[in-house]
């Protein structure tokens, strides 16, 4: 009898863990940092780790990273692969959760004032996370807890969007919002926020939670359009990187005359000078002419 109790018990669990799994709960972080599979189109082709080069550096917060690649299936299947085709995946994972909020801040404001990167904030589908764009890459990065995620790759414009979930889904991201402005994140990755007395006759809205459809607000954009639109402006600048310069026509050189009258030639300049000379001399008088002798004389 007691065998057959602990026989269904067991399977009980079994078909309480099968449901869960069904359920589509969250999927586990992985024991190397990053997927070791396909993550639908994407095809995984590579992985490398552990890695000491840490890109977020926590000071006292022992740290390795690992990396996975990914391929387009489309890319393998026309049997040539381009930077566009290719999205690598950093995980850096840390021994403890202290610090790794307030260094991602710090890493994308300093990049941010660099010239030659565009860092926004924003919501990538659900996850909050940092876009850098710039010096011919594109990368989606957020703190998680205990790690730091970055997602995409050079020669890209922009990164996919399934990629940065299939890896929020593992790796909840804790950014919080308005990161590139204002107070840094503490060491647990908390901002203290300012309060502000309710002014009537001067009242500020919370962007976080206003109704879209009660409040409209001029000149505001969602994180997809900025997106789309960042997107397109790349696509742009890229196609006008390929197309060849045409040739510059050479200008004629200009020939600024304000006297229409003015001399063509050096000899015509030459002798209307002299002419010029000749009028401002005074002319001497004439000697009268002596009168002939008259015949009778």
């Amino acid at each position: 009898m007691d065998a057959m109790r602990i026989a269904l018990g067991l399977v009980a669990l079994v078909g309480v863990v099968g449901i869960g799994a069904g359920c589509g709960g969250k999927p586990p972080v992985p024991k190397r940092g990053v997927v070791e599979a396909d993550l639908g189109s994407w095809k995984f082709r590579r992985f490398q780790g552990p890695l000491l080069d840490i890109e977020v550096w926590v000071d006292g917060n022992k740290a390795e990273a690992y990396t996975a690649s990914y391929v387009t299936d489309d890319a393998e299947k026309r049997g040539r692969v381009e930077d566009k085709d290719i999205v690598n995946v950093f995980v850096t994972k840390y021994e403890r959760d202290e610090g790794i909020v307030r260094e991602t801040v710090k890493l994308a404001r300093r990049l941010a004032s660099e010239k030659g990167y565009r860092v926004d904030e924003g919501k990538i589908g659900k996850t909050r996370a940092l876009s850098i764009i710039g010096d011919g890459e594109a990368w989606i990065m957020w703190p998680a807890r205990k790690h730091v995620i970055k997602v995409g790759g050079r020669g890209r414009v922009y990164v996919p969007e399934v990629m940065v979930a299939k890896y929020a889904d593992r790796f909840p991201s804790q950014l919080p919002g308005g990161s590139l402005e204002g107070a840094l994140p503490n060491a647990q990755g908390e901002v203290k926020k300012e309060t502000f007395e309710y002014d009537p006759s001067n009242p500020k809205i919370d962007l976080e939670k206003y109704d879209p459809k009660k409040v409209k607000i001029p000149n505001l954009k969602t994180d997809s359009e900025k997106r789309k639109e960042l997107k397109e402006q790349e696509e742009r600048d890229a196609k006008d990187a390929k197309e060849p310069e045409a040739p510059k026509k050479k200008a004629k050189k200009a020939i600024e005359d304000p006297d229409e009258d003015a001399p063509k030639t050096k000899k015509k300049a030459k002798q209307m000078k002299d002419d010029d000379d000749d009028d401002e001399k005074p002319k001497k008088p004439k000697k009268p002419k002596k009168a002939k002798k008259a015949d009778d004389d």
